[in-house]
């Protein structure tokens, strides 16, 4: 299986907020922005696993800045890591004025997909990443620790494991 490089699967996605994605104050639904930037993630992630993906977790949603009707967002994924049967996908959230102006960043997350067979939906191996830039190669070696850190907050690492957050916690 060949390596992929990070612009092979990046995907842009742009929405305008309308009245019915926002509430009562006028501003967009954080259920509304958590949708699409699990469809953004999952573009992403099938099209560098080149197979169906569901996704496996989020992490901590930041809400930055709020988004209001009328606003434009774009939603920036890429893929940041690959292991063995999953895919870490960074997705960054961009609101503006329908003129472009006023831009600014509004929310970020990382989202975990794992890549299924066509036809027993059973996890398969995924392509390796290949970081090109400075920015892909600091995302690419911090995915070991965020990987570690979702295992042992899940329950599915014990913290005496996680080899790439001793560090954070090692005593002095």
């Amino acid at each position: 299986m060949k390596e992929k490089k990070v612009v092979d699967s990046k995907t842009i996605m742009t929405e305008m907020i309308m009245p019915n994605d926002a509430n009562p104050i006028g501003n967009l639904m954080g259920g509304n922005l958590m949708r699409w930037m699990d469809i953004a993630g999952g573009i992403c992630a099938g099209k560098h696993c080149e197979a169906h993906v569901v996704t496996a977790s989020v992490d901590h949603v930041s809400f930055q800045n709020p988004i209001h009707v009328g606003d434009v967002i774009t939603l920036d994924a890429t893929v940041t890591r690959a292991f063995n049967t999953s895919v870490e996908v960074y997705v960054e959230v961009f609101a503006a004025d329908v003129k472009g102006h006023k831009s600014r960043r509004s929310n970020h997350a990382y989202f975990t997909f794992v890549a299924l067979d066509d036809e027993k939906k059973k996890p398969i191996k995924v392509p390796a990443l290949l970081p090109l830039t400075r920015e892909e190669q600091t995302l690419y070696e911090s995915a070991a620790r965020r990987r570690e850190l979702r295992l042992v907050l899940s329950g599915r690492m014990k913290p005496e494991n996680a080899s790439k957050l001793k560090t954070f916690f090692a005593e002095h």
